[in-house]
């Protein structure tokens, strides 16, 4: 008798290999049969015509103060996603001293674009230390599991005060800043993170803690890993110089025999870097080292309407003045002629605007109507520009009549990874053996961006709906969101239904399954804003055997866990010996 049966669906078990129709069982936490014939189950899940997959490991997420107050880590599991990892791109929220939570709340919502009066409300800081951080999280229950790494601007502004972000390291702050690391990791930290990115400022317009940190200290720090015998050293960077951060990044990898994975784009700024970066992985894997280029498999794109961060009209007067104005009375002033008209008619100048100025208020070329069915790969002929110039309107106008639809009211501008206006060069990163995917940034950029259904638009998208290119194969996809990338971060008992490993399972309705228009919500604690997406198509979410979604709605089961250290890979004889497989 096994504790549930997932019966006749089509599996795609995350090893790459073609999907088989097959029965799937469960006992406990780990699946303990495949195949026909399996016998009788406590419980059955009818999957005839549906998807079988393992749960979704996304390992770029920033979830950290949100797990203080959301078991269901929404909206992760919305998208099937049944592991994250957080504490990306060094920031996060330990260790910290008693008088430093505002400094590392202003860091995060800088960077990150998460309101700081919804962390300031919902975190409770029952740490100082990063282990006792772990503590606290493994206090609580989660519907999904949860991975942590301990953030360089956390580390170097506990070491350093607060002026961290500008001060170089000596050698005592250096051998601190090592230890805490050490001491996080030997708690379970999966790894250590790190910004290198210009583009990463807090609140206050300052660089993250780190930013300029010279090689001495990076490498000191990275020999933890190889000291404690585990863990990843996450960045995202500008790699400018390019052979200078290149080489230090493949260097630390070989001294230490650990992973180096560092977050790559396409740029409008310098279009072809991506191949130059692939190519030194390339290389660099060629002669054995671990240099890992982490991959958008969309393009890094802003949401802009009028209740974003930021959007066209921003800085007119005419919006300006309806800054006191509660959510619902603005949304009801820019209907009204009156408004439409001293918005339009009373424009600052901005023809001398650069970088993401000039983007988000006359970049018209670049801006896309997102749409009730939201498309991510729209083209040149569907920009704004060339709207309002076949419609024989202002580019404003247009935009302003969008943005006050009841339905369908987000401008899509797509920053990195859309150069050549198509997902072209985004499919070679994807299909690349080196890169693994990732930067879904869950739990950020609220205002702006809402990408945790990234995991979701691999099938619908990649393996379903592409028009514009070459589809990519759906066995692909999966193993790229499941196996590879557990086993990026040690996870080896995850990511693959087979015999033994754990049993977080996605029963699918692929030809159904949908990613509905962002809606922009007032849900987090102060009534902090942030965009989030429906997703219809999950007929059930499991994780460690316990489903935790039907049909997108949450169960109330909360079987999720703090992750500590990386995990052994199915153990079939102790499987076989305790009863749990047969």
């Amino acid at each position: 008798m096994h504790d549930l049966i997932i019966r006749g669906g089509t599996v795609i078990d995350g090893t790459g290999a073609p999907a088989i129709k097959a029965d799937v069982a469960i006992n406990g936490s780990v699946i303990s049969a495949i195949g026909d014939n399996l016998g009788p189950a406590r419980e059955e899940i009818d999957a005839t015509g549906l998807l079988v997959t393992p749960g979704w490991v996304d390992i770029h997420a920033h979830y950290d103060g949100q797990l203080t107050w959301d078991p269901y880590v929404t909206p992760a599991g919305w998208s099937g996603t049944t592991t994250v990892v957080v504490g990306n791109c060094g920031v996060g929220f330990a260790p910290v001293r008693p008088d430093q939570h505002d400094f590392l709340i202003q860091l995060m919502e800088g960077v990150e674009d998460i309101p700081g009066a919804a962390l300031a409300e919902g975190i409770s800081w029952e740490w100082e230390t990063f282990p006792e951080y772990m503590d606290a999280l493994e206090r609580r229950s989660f519907a999904i599991d949860i991975g942590t790494q301990v953030p360089h601007g956390a580390v170097r502004a506990y070491v350093m005060g607060e002026d961290a972000n500008v001060k170089e390291a000596g050698l005592d702050d250096i051998q601190k800043m090592a230890d805490i690391v050490k001491e996080g990791l030997e708690a379970g930290a999966l790894g250590f993170s790190t910004s290198r990115t210009t583009l990463h400022r807090a609140k206050d317009g300052q660089v993250v803690p780190g930013t300029y940190a010279a090689s001495d200290e990076l490498f000191e720090i990275g020999r933890t890993l190889g000291q404690v015998g585990h863990g990843v050293f996450q960045l995202a960077g500008d790699y400018v110089p390019e052979e200078y951060e290149i080489g230090w990044m493949k260097a630390l990898s070989r001294e230490v025999n650990k992973r180096v994975l560092f977050s790559m784009v396409q740029s409008a700024g310098d279009p072809d870097q991506w191949r130059r970066l692939l190519q030194a992985a390339e290389e660099d894997a060629a002669e054995g080292g671990q240099l890992t280029p982490m991959i958008a498999p969309r393009p890094v794109g802003l949401l802009l309407g009028f209740e974003s961060s930021v959007h066209p009209f921003l800085l007119h007067p005419g919006f300006v003045a309806l800054h006191g104005l509660s959510v619902d009375e603005r949304r009801a002033a820019l209907r009204t002629p009156e408004v439409r008209e001293s918005i339009l008619n009373d424009a600052p100048d901005f023809s001398k605007a650069d970088g993401l100025l000039a983007m988000f208020t006359v970049g018209f070329e670049q801006m896309f109507p997102l749409g009730e069915k939201p498309n991510y790969e729209p083209a040149p002929e569907e920009s704004i520009a060339a709207r309002a110039e076949k419609k024989g309107c202002t580019p404003q106008e247009l935009l302003y009549d969008i943005m006050t639809s009841e339905t369908g009211n987000l401008i899509y501008l797509p920053m990195l990874g859309y150069v050549d206006r198509n997902l072209d060069a985004t499919s070679e990163l994807m299909r690349h053996p080196n890169s693994i995917y990732g930067l879904a940034d869950g739990g950020a950029h609220c205002g702006l961006i809402s990408d945790a259904s990234i995991p979701t638009f691999l099938l619908t998208h990649w393996a379903r709906d592409r028009t514009r290119g070459a589809r990519i194969p759906i066995e692909e996809l999966v193993e790229n969101q499941t196996r590879r990338t557990a086993e990026c971060y040690g996870l080896n008992d995850r990511g693959v239904i087979a015999v033994g490993m754990k049993a977080d399972i996605n029963v699918i309705d692929f030809d159904n399954l949908e990613i509905h228009e962002p809606k922009m919500t007032y849900d987090l604690p102060a009534e902090g804003k942030r965009f989030l997406q429906k997703i219809t198509g999950y007929h059930a979410t499991l994780c460690s055997g316990q489903v935790i979604y039907r049909d997108g709605a949450p169960t109330g089961n909360l079987p999720g866990k703090l992750i500590r250290g990386p995990q052994a890979a199915a153990n079939l004889n102790q499987a076989y010996e305790t009863g749990l497989v047969s």
